[in-house]
């Protein structure tokens, strides 16, 4: 318990710091302050590489953000020097871990652990829920600020027409690696922390390292929901006033694809919560299933990720539906 309120109190004063930091820069705005200061508490509480996937994400993101900002100004509607984050913002990317955070500190005290379904289930549902969850979020910030930088025109995700830069559900080449390797910066940050706060065998050990394609493949995953739905629930159009993509139906602005009901923030925050749904149950199928001892190890250490990415489906439907009776025992590789 001592060691609790020792990270509380560190966590409040390096987000402290933090927070004055990252509002002077323009990065967050004051509400975004007054929301990131307790997420960052409740990371730091659930254990140190938690708090570590948070500061990977908010550092990069930021800096991606930062990049290009002349170009993106003169595509963006709603450009922000910095990016300017509020509480809306903050909790799209954030809520979804935090309560499974609180979640974990009530099972473990703060205690870090492997994955491992073998020692505990619902842990390892909840820590690769977190991971999937960051690699999502890490993955569409990535994607977004660097694809807008692409020299390739995005193509809408749901018919595949070029369209217009800064178009809810448009993606490109490079959007699309840059959102997988958000993904494995994450896995990899989990992992290398993970070496130094967590203990477990030899045997579990090396099962860890199936986080990085894992993550890998959720922030790519996680970047193609978030553009399936922003290109089909989220408004976009083209203003011929300002000569730029909208997100907002008006009397100057020409349709581009989607529909209004769901603003960025709503649309951030279905997709993070449907890549660590996903990410869940694929640790938990992964493991349980003994994909982990069997061919997904051949699939990773033979550099084929299209054989684990179909590990990785199978043993998500394995796990979803629940039903062995489905599946061979050895279910057949399509891909080699």
């Amino acid at each position: 318990m001592d060691g609790l309120w020792f990270r509380a109190a560190l966590a409040l004063l390096v987000s402290s710091i933090m927070a004055a930091r990252a509002f002077r820069r323009k990065s967050v705005d004051l509400t975004g302050v007054a929301a990131a200061i307790p997420v960052m508490v409740i990371h730091m509480v659930a254990g140190y590489r938690f708090a570590v996937l948070l500061l990977v994400f908010f550092f990069t993101s930021s800096k991606f953000t930062r990049t290009g900002e002349d170009k993106k100004r003169e595509i963006d509607a709603e450009f922000k020097e910095g990016g300017q984050r509020n509480w809306r913002q903050v909790l799209a990317n954030s809520a979804i871990a935090s309560i499974l955070l609180v979640l974990l500190v009530m099972i473990r005290r703060g205690e870090d652990s492997c994955l491992d379904t073998e020692k505990s289930k619902v842990v390892t549902i909840l820590m690769g829920g977190i991971v999937g969850h960051y690699a999502c979020c890490n993955g569409d910030t990535w994607s977004s600020e660097l694809g807008m930088l692409s020299i390739s025109q995005p193509r809408l995700i749901t018919n595949l027409k070029t369209v217009c830069r800064g178009t809810n559900g448009g993606v490109t080449f490079d959007g699309l690696l840059a959102a997988a390797a958000a993904g494995f910066v994450i896995g990899l940050s989990f992992i290398l922390v993970g070496l130094i706060t967590a203990e477990c065998t030899a045997a579990v050990a090396w099962k860890q390292l199936l986080v990085l394609p894992l993550a890998a493949f959720a922030g790519f995953c996680g970047s193609l929901i978030d553009s399936l739905i922003g290109a089909t629930l989220q408004f976009s159009g083209y203003c011929t006033v300002l000569k730029k993509v909208v997100a907002k139906p008006g009397p100057t602005v020409k349709k581009i694809s989607g529909m209004n009901i769901l603003d960025n923030n709503a649309v951030n925050a279905v997709s993070a919560l449907l890549t660590t749904l996903l990410t869940s149950m694929a640790c938990m199928a992964l493991d349980q299933n003994g994909f982990i001892e069997g061919k997904s190890w051949s699939c990773f250490f033979n550099n084929s990720p299209l054989c684990f990415i179909q590990q990785v489906l199978e043993a998500t439907l394995y796990q979803a539906f629940a039903f062995k009776s489905f599946f061979s025992s050895d279910p057949p590789l399509l891909f080699f």
